[in-house]
């Protein structure tokens, strides 16, 4: 360089001195300075303790130091002694800052004790140390001697590596009488120059025309560069070259691999032969990057990608494209062809831990500082947005103190028995689509305090046992965890006093101290006990000890060991039950009903009726889920007058379990009057089967019955009403009669009655209530509707006594030896039975309870 260069280097040098002065004292944590390139090592830039504020004694000491990229080069440094920013070596714009426009040296300032970050962004300021150079020295250019005036001839361009006002700026042309300069601007506000006929040509005058051009730039001093045109005269070639359009526009993503096509371009020339023949090719003043990116076939016009596009380094080039005939004097046309270049996310933030502080005690304070961060991602827009963020359930977080700048802080108190290390993820993701993350791990250890207590792995368990099971199995496992170490995390577990159906629970369970085992102590029976829970404790060894308990629910699988019970008929004395039938039944005739119960629950205690054996299969019937005996067809004079079958009753279990009854069916004439086994009631010895009056007999205790239930339906609606109506009055003890809601005896001892559907299972649901009689105090009858037409069942129950004081729970009072006790999850089929009365009419079968 000249002395001009010197000279133009040191103005621009004390401009930027001056603008520093006059800028005054910068924001604290946020700096800006400008220098000028190609300064010498040692020149000063800035006195950064001074303003900062901070005391220079003490910068050694802090650790005051510029922070910076593995593998940067280091343009400045700081010198501790005096907090001054001086060049380390010497900066050249156009090497720093590739693309135009402002170049800025992003520098991170860091002092420890206490941990402090400041941010410095230092402009390289351009000064005039090039000038415009052409690529060729002497340039040909061929123009027809048929060119018309105006016709214009783009030129070789001119390039200058500095930028702004020291860039080229304007180009001259030597005098001449033929040509005259123009000067145009691209979209990137560089500049090239276009070569005017201002008079026309004749070959056989001058056949070339020497002019020199020169390209300045707007430096101070003015540098320039020259090249020389030389101007061929060529014979006429009638027809040149044209474009579909003198304009093109392409988008290309930046990823796109080499041998991509651009875009096809077309070119049409009317002349014939070689006038006519086009061949493509880039304009003299395309600028280098665009030949190194790209490429034209000569022939085919198609433009195609060469090199690798990068968006961040620019976003759009503009390809000048010629077309030109093989004829003589061949003239070239130009287009202009626009790429524009789609970002693609394609960098993927960078994360570098600037400081680190570590270990932390356990009983740091929420927000203290662990380490510094700082995210970088070299894409633009979406992609180049970056939002850093740290794994879940830690107790630190992010705080941002600059763009792009993070801090590391606790959020909470930490608790070295839980975690007594963290691996801290750092997640840093750009907006863009897909994103890109980068992550980074950061280990933080913490110290020790011993202040927990055992935990259970579950906050309650359930257990499945079947019943039947065999005494001392194993029939669980409880674990607890204690994050303290040595003799604080061993752990002991126990059952908690308590009992089970008055029983200390220590008779039914127990559990192994050292390793949460539970064993069952008794064999469990469902229709027992179904459901029981015990407290499990997990004691550890520290001092004072820290337990914690746990619930463990118990339940008791059911299993099919209960076989069906046949509850009607019951045989007497040991022999097989005995029915009369009358021989003028007629089909579909109710013989009788076979009731049996199951002690079991679910499918287990489903039952089902079947006719095993019998004398003739075509003459009964029973109803598979009733258990209803009926006649298939009416009797014969060949079939047998007594009928042996045996009724099957199978429950649902797996295996099934069955029980049998044997009946004897005698085929009558007429009915006696003493009942068969399928009844325990006797109609007085006076009243004869035969006598007419017996039919006079059924016929009124129907209608007195019918009369009584319809009263007694009557008065229940009328006194809950005026139940419901007054609000008051005393509610009648559930377990006594189950009368409705509400109602309370009256002065004559009758109880409003409660209408209660008790389907049995497998049959239709039948209407039953429950009506006072005028015997005793405490005694309660209920009347029961059957399914049947014209038919009904008046069954008279057992005394429905008042629980004692000491009975929690009314279903379990005593009841009588005889009567047989059965679940409410067992099926309650039904036990009443309808001997034969006339040969065309059925009488009603009395049964009472004691």
């Amino acid at each position: 360089m000249g002395a001009g260069a010197g000279s133009g280097r040191g103005q621009l040098f004390l401009r930027s001195l001056l603008f520093l002065l006059l800028a005054g004292p910068p924001a604290r944590g946020q700096l800006r300075y400008a220098v000028p390139e190609e300064l010498e090592h040692g020149a000063f830039v800035a006195n950064l303790g001074e303003d900062l504020g901070l005391d220079v004694s003490t910068l050694s000491a802090r650790r005051f130091r510029i922070v910076s990229r593995a593998g940067a080069r280091q343009h400045l440094e700081v010198n501790l002694e005096n907090g001054i920013l001086f060049v380390n070596e010497r900066i050249d714009r156009e090497e720093v800052c590739e693309a135009g426009g402002t170049c800025l040296l992003h520098l991170q300032l860091l002092v420890e004790s206490p941990l402090e970050l400041y941010r410095v962004e230092v402009e390289v300021l351009d000064i005039n140390d090039h000038a415009p150079t052409f690529p060729w020295q002497e340039y040909v250019l061929e123009v027809a001697e048929s060119a018309v005036l105006g016709a214009r001839f783009p030129l070789e361009s001119a390039q200058d590596p500095d930028v702004g006002t020291n860039s080229v700026h304007t180009y001259r042309l030597s005098p001449n009488g033929f040509f005259s300069l123009e000067v145009q601007t691209r979209s990137d506000a560089s500049k090239f120059a276009e070569l005017v006929l201002e008079r026309a040509l004749d070959r056989e005058q001058q056949r070339v025309h020497r002019v020199l051009l020169t390209a300045l730039d707007g430096g101070v001093p003015e540098r320039s560069g020259t090249a020389q045109i030389l101007v061929t005269v060529l014979d006429a070639n009638d027809n040149v070259p044209a474009f579909d359009q003198p304009s093109y526009g392409v988008s290309l993503p930046e990823d796109a691999p080499a041998g991509t096509l651009v875009i096809q371009l077309n070119a049409t020339d009317l002349d014939e032969g070689p006038n006519g023949e086009i061949e493509y090719s880039f304009s003299g003043h395309a600028p280098p990057r665009v030949r190194e990116l790209f490429h034209v076939e000569p022939r085919s016009g198609q433009v195609l990608l060469k090199g690798r596009l990068d968006y961040e380094r620019a976003s759009l080039h503009e390809l000048y494209v010629q077309a030109k005939d093989r004829g003589p004097s061949a003239v070239a046309v130009h287009c202009r062809v626009l790429v524009h270049l789609l970002d693609v996310n394609d960098n993927a933030p960078e994360v570098t831990l600037t400081s680190v502080s570590t270990p932390v005690l356990e009983d740091a304070p929420p927000g203290t500082v662990i380490a510094v961060i700082s995210v970088l991602d070299r894409d633009s827009g979406d992609n180049g947005r970056v939002s850093c963020e740290v794994g879940p359930n830690v107790p630190f977080e992010l705080r941002s103190s600059f763009r792009n700048y993070y801090t590391l802080v606790t959020t909470q108190a930490l608790d070295r028995e839980l975690v007594p290390e963290y691996n801290v993820s750092i997640t840093a993701r750009d907006m863009g689509s897909p994103a890109l993350l980068t992550r980074s791990t950061l280990t933080i250890p913490v110290s020790d305090v011993n202040d927990n207590a055992p935990r259970f792995l579950q906050p309650s368990y359930s257990v499945y046992v079947m019943e039947n099971n065999a005494p001392g199995a194993s029939i669980c496992s409880v674990s607890a965890l204690d994050p303290d170490c040595q003799q604080n995390a061993y752990l002991s577990y126990s059952i908690a006093d308590g009992h089970i159906h008055g029983m200390p629970v220590g008779t039914y369970v127990s559990i192994n101290s050292d390793s949460g085992h539970m064993y069952a102590l008794r064999s469990l029976d469902y229709e027992q006990i179904r459901s029981f829970q015990i407290q499990v404790q997990a004691q550890d060894a520290g001092f004072p000890p820290l337990s914690a308990n746990v619930t463990v629910h118990i339940f008791v699988l059911d299993q099919n060991d209960n076989a069906p019970v046949i509850v009607s008929p019951m045989p007497r004395n040991g022999s097989v039950a005995t029915e009369l039938v009358p021989r003028s039944a007629r089909p579909g005739y109710l013989v009788g009903t076979v009731s049996a119960v199951d002690a079991d629950a679910g499918l287990n205690s489903r039952l089902s009726y079947q006719l095993l054996q019998a004398t003739d299969f075509t003459l009964f019937s029973v109803a598979p889920d009733t258990g209803e005996l009926r006649t298939l067809r009416s009797f014969l004079e060949q079939d047998a007058s007594r009928q042996q079958l045996v009724v099957q009753v199978r429950d649902g279990g797996q295996p099934a379990l069955s029980a049998t009854v044997s009946l004897l069916l005698s085929v009558v004439e007429t009915m006696p009057q003493t009942l068969s086994d399928f009844s325990e009631f006797s109609l007085p010895p006076e009243v004869s089967s035969s006598s007419p009056l017996t039919l006079y007999l059924l016929v009124s205790l129907g209608s007195i019955s019918f009369t009584f239930l319809l009263a007694i339906l009557i008065l229940t609606a009328i006194r809950c009403r005026g139940e419901r109506r007054s609000r008051q009055g005393d509610s009648c003890s559930p377990p006594r009669c189950h009368c409705c809601p509400g109602s309370r005896p009256s002065s004559d001892g009758l109880k409003t009655s409660n209408l209660t559907a008790q389907p049995p299972a497998g049959t239709a649901a039948a209407t039953c209530l429950d009506v006072p009689a005028g015997g005793p105090p405490g005694y309660c009858y209920k009347v029961c509707l059957g399914p049947e037409s014209a038919q009904s069942d008046f069954m008279f129950l057992k005394p429905c006594s008042p629980p004692r004081n000491n009975e929690k729970d009314p279903g379990k009072r005593s009841r009588p030896e005889q009567h047989l006790q059965v679940s409410k999850e067992a099926k309650q089929p039904n036990t009443d039975w309808l001997p034969p009365v006339t040969q065309s009419t059925q009488r009603p079968a009395l049964k009472r309870y004691q």
